[in-house]
């Protein structure tokens, strides 16, 4: 029963990091096509607390349940496949964490530019661009780490370097 809970959660979270990762992706791509200030402010709006409300709960749970399924498994955390998904989980952070910060940013300045009645500062473009780029290797990591724990791999290299 327990592994089943955990394994649960662990499996719902992933989803909800790569749902809600590729949806706020989504959304705020088509609202920064749209060149319209207004729209670009309220879904910048809605981006930043669906990244803290659902995306930071995963982050947080994925690691607990992670280290609790490979504990109750009897899988050792040096395990190849394992030790791999944590390097990936760490990069995908690198990228997630300055997201979470450029999100807030073009945030702001799109509700600015709202109340001020101007269009999108020069700023809210490069913060753009600097998170779409960000984006890339953050979700090609998260791909690994699903086929990593779907395939869980032999690495015999692994072994070979640290055995």
């Amino acid at each position: 029963m327990v592994y089943f809970l955990l394994k649960f959660v662990h499996v719902i979270g992933a989803t909800v990091l790569l749902g809600t990762g590729a949806g706020i992706a989504f959304f705020m791509l088509l609202a920064h096509r749209t060149r319209n200030t207004a729209a670009v402010a309220a879904v910048a709006r809605i981006v930043v607390i669906a990244d803290f409300l659902f995306t930071t709960t995963a982050v947080i749970l994925q690691p607990i349940t992670g280290v609790a399924l490979a504990w109750h498994v009897g899988y050792p955390l040096t395990e190849g496949w394992i030790v791999l998904s944590i390097l990936l989980y760490l990069l995908t952070g690198a990228f997630w964490l300055p997201v979470v910060w450029m999100q807030l940013e073009m945030r702001n300045l799109a509700v600015s530019a709202v109340s001020t009645g101007k269009d999108l500062p020069p700023r809210y473009h490069s913060l753009f661009r600097l998170w779409f780029i960000f984006g890339f290797p953050a979700f090609a990591a998260v791909l690994s780490i699903f086929w990593l724990m779907i395939t869980r791999p032999d690495l015999p290299w692994w072994s070979s370097l640290f055995g």
